[in-house]
């Protein structure tokens, strides 16, 4: 079996439509993504009733969910519907393994989220490395370290 073929075995089995980054990435909705942007395998992006944008050359590993629903308050009956909200990912994102981008969460150019990080529903400032559960946000930690590299280059 080709490439071709498994993918649309696949399509036909999951209904998640053939993308441009991975056979095995599994992208529900519409989500707007940049140019240069490289998702890795057994990723999931749902973008299904709200806004998911991941900026230009953005670098997301294998394993890592982004996903704009929450349903835990309909499962227990505090509500009758699945909350669901935007995800904005700026450009030259990179994206750990086994990652988890929150609902309502915007993260800022330039900056790292480290593997394992489960992201909260907040604003990332640009520069920033964010690890852990419960995240840590290091904001500007990358800033200095780009402007050296540029300044380098000059």
């Amino acid at each position: 079996m080709n490439q071709e073929e498994f993918q649309l075995m696949f399509e036909q089995m999951t209904g998640f439509k053939g993308n441009p980054f991975h056979p095995l990435v599994w992208i529900n909705g519409e989500p707007e993504v940049g140019q240069g942007v490289y998702i890795g395998g057994m990723s999931e992006i749902n973008a299904k009733g709200a806004r998911v944008t991941i900026g230009d050359y953005c670098d997301i590993s294998s394993f890592v969910s982004i996903n704009c629903a929450d349903s835990h308050k309909k499962c227990i009956g505090l509500s009758e519907t699945i909350e669901r909200r935007d995800i904005i990912i700026e450009d030259h994102v990179f994206i750990g393994s086994h990652s988890f981008i929150k609902a309502g969460a915007k993260i800022g150019h330039h900056s790292v989220i480290a593997a394992g990080t489960i992201v909260d529903a907040r604003t990332i400032p640009p520069y920033s490395l964010v690890m852990g559960n419960p995240m840590i946000v290091k904001e500007g930690y990358y800033k200095g370290k780009i402007q050296e590299v540029g300044d380098e280059k000059n």
